[in-house]
């Protein structure tokens, strides 16, 4: 249930990078509130990494504010790193490391009590079928597996707002469905999400707000079912997606 507090706050938010002539980010203002499961999708180069990599501190903008949790993210960026998780799309595991073993390490980062690190370890390996595999290498598990792992890893800390940028890309159908089932599970605890994703499909089923984004700039944002409404002729979010930013190609 959302409780319409915001969570997060970002106001005219712009970056741009050395030797570009266009911005990544355009005065962005962006507000996802507690509880809120929202999709952000755009086309190639249209500034959602870079967007992403400002909200989890990653990137500082050069114009705008961003609060999260009632922080300033951008003065204080180390006091909002424990009440945010990131699932990035390229895996941040250790091949040669257990499961377990990965989890421990980054779980570490946050200062848990290894006790309690454990805990949840094996209530998220459980939750994602993973237990019995926790002590092989890394490098023996599937795509699927591993984007599990990844997730794992972003959410072992219990963060109040979670990013997932592609958290189902290129894995298997089972695997996909079971990722998706438990995020809407963990946001039904109250877990913030912001969701990337080329799958539009999936964004349109799980997402409750969808914000589109070209050019640096929010170009549409609502429910996936208003949009749909809205637009004549559209009777998915993927007929939406190539009216709002046309069919040609963007490399």
């Amino acid at each position: 249930m959302i409780d319409n507090v915001p969570l997060l706050v970002g106001k005219d938010l712009f970056l741009s990078y050395l030797g570009s002539d266009v911005p990544a980010i355009n005065g962005i203002s962006f507000s996802l509130c507690r509880g809120e499961l929202c999709g952000l999708i755009g086309p190639n180069g249209a500034g959602k990494t870079t967007l992403i990599s400002v909200f989890t501190t990653l990137l500082r903008p050069q114009r705008g504010s961003l609060h999260i949790a009632g922080i300033n993210a951008i003065g204080n960026p180390a006091g909002v790193r424990s009440k945010i998780g990131f699932v990035p799309q390229d895996l941040a595991l250790y091949d040669r490391l257990t499961g377990l073993e990965n989890i421990d390490y980054f779980g570490s980062m946050y200062d848990l009590d290894r006790k309690l690190l454990r805990e949840k370890a094996k209530n998220y390996l459980e939750m994602f079928g993973l237990y019995d595999k926790r002590d092989r290498q890394v490098a023996t598990y599937s795509g699927g597996m591993k984007r599990r792992i990844n997730l794992i890893i972003g959410i072992i800390h219990d963060p109040e707002l979670l990013f997932l940028d592609e958290p189902t890309v290129g894995i298997d159908a089972q695997s996909r469905h079971m990722i998706l089932e438990k995020l809407a599970a963990l946001n039904s605890e109250q877990m913030a999400m912001l969701y990337t994703s080329h799958y539009l499909e999936e964004v349109q089923s799980l997402c409750r707000r969808v914000v589109i984004i070209d050019e640096g700039r929010i170009i549409a944002e609502d429910t996936p079912k208003n949009l749909i409404a809205q637009a004549e002729g559209c009777g998915s979010l993927a007929e939406i997606f190539l009216q709002k930013t046309g069919e040609h190609l963007r490399d």
